[in-house]
């Protein structure tokens, strides 16, 4: 039954189809998962701010037609004149007083140019391009969690299914302890307790694969879900489970790199930048604006014919002098939120060099621990052998055995455990840096 048991473990695993790397599940993840679009449509409804805010320095063309009728003395004169139609028989008393209805088409073309507003367009313009800059950011600063998130997924795949393995191993040399101690006993050199102690051992290592399995259909699930896939897609993950390469640099080159390459960073710089521009946005409105303004209209009895044409040309100037004190605690309120935006952004700029320190600090102890998991496998592999030619000789106990079998597999998973790590590490110090892309080194 162990036999069939192992076997069941071991060939899990061929049953995944699809060959898949990290560098593939990533340009998957920034391919298929929801929030990649959601990142994209926001630059792009920032990119439309932009162009509304351009259309300020552009003159606006409106065209009206109305229609109205009326024996309003007012009016019937009004629209006799503007329709050309006006002639001495309407000064006498009773038209004047008394018209008749008269019908009035009027077709209206006009244009408003600002002329000069004080700066208002150019500061919005100016604010729309931050907040595309500032979604920009935001994206860049989503697409990096994603990859980050990506990898550990992945990893965790990687991790379950090489503990999944190691578990196996112990399980076959179990089994092969079980077979051991059977041809001693019967040679009379060991009890029934040793083949208990055995079995014991045997089951403990069932468990282990049980449970590995489980974590290793969970981390597949886990990882089709970073990746926006259905969650029983099975992959056949090709990267292996290996120290990650990166560059070596000093603390400071990562600290500098991070305070300039962080979206955190820049987004902080630029909101600073995006509350300047609003309090010049709320001085501007101190100032004049002077607008020029065009129209020709068509004015008709009927709908096609009997009326005239007009134009009109005019510039007008509009002076705030006093609107309550609202211009002015407008300014106040743009000057303590420049305050706060550069608070905040010294407070993300010591936040990022903290998170610097620690993603370097777990980087530099993964790649010491991996060497002293490696020493440790080696000492634990040569000790089980040693004891096992002990204990086939009668010179060592049952409980040498399998406490020498225990070591070597916790020796083991303390070794993936700190490759895992170190791999992890090495993103997120490139994470916290700034400089975590599709295309980085740590993802090979």
């Amino acid at each position: 039954m162990f036999k069939n048991l192992a076997v069941l473990f071991i060939g899990a695993p061929l049953l995944a189809q699809t060959p898949l790397t990290v560098q593939d599940a990533v340009r998957l993840s920034l391919e298929k998962h929801p929030s990649v679009e959601a990142g994209r449509s926001a630059v792009k409804a920032a990119e439309s701010r932009v162009t509304g805010a351009r259309s300020g320095y552009l003159p606006k063309l409106n065209y009206s037609e109305s229609w109205l009728r009326s024996n309003n003395p007012v009016v019937v004169f009004s629209s006799l004149l503007t329709q050309h139609q006006f002639t001495a028989d309407n000064f006498m008393l009773g038209p004047l007083n008394r018209p008749d209805a008269l019908n009035s088409f009027q077709s209206q073309v006009a244009v408003d140019q600002a002329v000069f507003d004080g700066g208002q367009t150019r500061q919005a313009l100016k604010s729309a391009a931050l907040g595309r800059n500032l979604a920009a950011e935001d994206e860049r600063r989503n697409n990096m969690s994603l990859i980050a998130g990506v990898v550990r997924a992945y990893h965790g795949a990687t991790l379950a299914a090489e503990s999944l393995k190691v578990a196996n191993e112990a399980f076959r040399s179990a089994e092969a302890d079980l077979s051991r101690a059977g041809s001693i006993r019967s040679a009379g050199m060991s009890t029934d307790a040793d083949v208990l102690s055995i079995r014991v051992h045997l089951a403990a290592m069932r468990e282990q694969q049980i449970r590995r399995q489980a974590d290793l259909d969970v981390a597949t699930a886990a990882l089709n879900e970073a990746l926006g896939l259905p969650l029983s897609q099975p992959h056949d993950l090709t990267t292996p489970l290996t120290a990650a390469s990166l560059k070596e640099e000093a603390l400071e080159t990562y600290e500098k790199e991070s305070l300039s390459e962080r979206p955190e960073a820049r987004q902080a710089r630029l909101a600073a930048q995006l509350a300047e521009t609003q309090g010049a946005a709320a001085r501007s409105s101190l100032l004049p604006q002077v607008v020029a303004h065009a129209g020709l209209e068509a004015d008709r009895q009927r709908l096609f014919d009997r009326g005239g044409a007009n134009w009109l040309a005019s510039v007008s100037l509009r002076w705030n002098l006093f609107n309550g004190f609202a211009d002015k605690a407008r300014i106040d309120e743009a000057q303590y939120g420049l305050q706060r935006a550069r608070a905040l952004e010294s407070q993300a700029n010591s936040h990022i060099r903290l998170q610097v320190r620690r993603a370097y600090a777990d980087w530099k102890s993964a790649n010491q621990r991996i060497d002293v998991a490696q020493a440790a496998v080696s000492m634990a592999e040569e000790s089980l052998r040693i004891t096992k030619d002990r204990y086939e000789n009668g010179l060592s106990n049952v409980t040498d055995l399998l406490r020498t079998e225990t070591a070597l597999l916790e020796a083991r998973n303390r070794r993936l455990a700190a490759v895992y790590d170190q791999r992890l590490a090495a993103v997120e110090l490139e994470l916290a840096a700034g400089s975590l892309n599709a295309h980085s080194e740590v993802l090979n």
